[in-house]
């Protein structure tokens, strides 16, 4: 390769760590996407290996398969599924750039190794999604989409009679019913996904706005009559409700959750602490054999009161399934959609000399930078 042809930029992606996680930072495809934006990409090896994608896979595409300690000796960005790990920080050169969800809404002291150490923080968590130029980056938007047909799989597989309605010699078998808490952007996706597969769908979202949305997809809408007129927030997601709104919701939720067969819960907000949608005497309302999702679930809580990571039967026999990650189980377009999401936010920060460069005053930089603001590392 002539030297008038190298990039300027080199692009680092390692396996990630956690045993449950099997998603990848980068696919082959976008690593052709982002050699026409001047950037060269690492992997480690076998780091695809679990969202389908082989060593070879990479190699074709151009992307260097190297070990940890090569990518860390010669990349100047760094693109994660999950967040660096302390050690990792500890390893990474000053002025390099760490781009991925940093959970940096809840967790000051993470965003504080990250200054102390040199590093230029990319929160993805911060994208101001209603900017027009954001939306390839979204990548909350691209993984609760795949989180929400996820969240219906799990609860079929789950659920003990058939999702649509059947009709067999021995009988008719009627339609389970699903009731979806959460309209937004994985809501979405799990009413769909759930309409697709045959079940009669009710959802509930304290925007107004979400209504039309549900009922185009040809779901009902759950009225419960008490009025959260006010509950749209920042950018498109669902505010945190108020603890009186909360109470009332949940009293009202409680009563009418009783008549469904399964239950999705996606109020997922954004690096806080889930509002609770279906509480403890609700859970106890459902029938026995009636199953829950918990897409908010983990260390911060849940939609559901008491719901955890995993899945737990309530002396009642209501399976309650806890999982925040249910993106990593469709791997393979998870970690397509993932990779696009972090290839256009680094690109976006590539100048025209080929340089990793930001710029605060400009919204998105001013958004996303949380730390290292500045100077980079080119």
């Amino acid at each position: 390769m002539g030297q008038e042809d190298r990039s300027s930029v080199t692009y680092g992606v390692f396996k990630e760590s956690t045993q449950q996680e099997s998603r990848v930072a980068l696919t082959p495809d976008i690593a052709v996407r982002l050699k026409r934006s001047h950037v060269s990409c690492l992997i480690e090896s076998d780091a695809g290996i679990s969202a389908g994608f082989s060593d070879d896979d990479f190699r074709q595409a151009g992307v260097q398969v190297v070990s940890k300690e090569e990518i860390i000796a010669t990349a100047q960005a760094f693109g994660f599924v999950e967040r660096p790990s302390a050690d990792l920080i500890a390893m990474l050169p000053a002025g390099s750039w760490v781009l991925g969800m940093l959970g940096s809404f809840t967790d000051e002291g993470y965003t504080a190794a990250l200054q102390d150490a040199g590093l230029v923080g990319i929160a993805m968590e911060r994208l101001p999604r209603q900017l027009s130029a954001a939306q390839s980056m979204d990548e909350m938007t691209s993984q609760n989409s795949v989180m929400g047909y996820k969240s219906v799989l799990v609860a079929a597989q789950e659920y003990g009679s058939f999702l649509p309605m059947m009709t067999t010699a021995a009988g008719t078998i009627r339609p389970a019913k699903v009731l979806v808490l959460g309209a937004g952007i994985a809501g979405l996706q799990a009413i769909g996904t759930a309409k697709r597969l045959g079940a009669v769908v009710t959802a509930y979202d304290v925007r107004p706005a979400s209504r039309e949305e549900v009922e185009s997809l040809g779901a009902k809408f759950l009225d419960l009559d008490v009025d959260f007129s006010a509950g749209q927030g920042q950018g498109g997601y669902a505010r945190q409700l108020t603890e009186e709104e909360q109470q009332a919701q949940q009293r009202a939720v409680d009563e009418k959750a009783a008549q469904f067969d399964i239950v999705i819960t996606t109020a997922k907000v954004p690096g806080r602490k889930p509002p609770v949608l279906l509480s403890k005497a609700g859970v106890e309302g459902l029938h026995r054999g009636a199953v829950i999702v918990d897409c908010a679930a983990s260390d911060l809580g849940g939609n559901v009161e008491g719901s955890a990571p995993g899945m737990t039967v309530t002396a009642g026999g209501v399976k309650v399934i806890g999982n925040a990650d249910l993106a990593s189980g469709v791997a393979t377009t998870a970690s397509m959609l993932l990779s696009r999401n972090l290839a256009d936010t680094l690109a976006h920060f590539v100048s025209e000399g080929g340089a990793l460069q930001m710029d605060l005053s400009r919204e998105l930089d001013d958004a996303l930078v949380i730390s290292g603001r500045k100077e980079g590392r080119d």
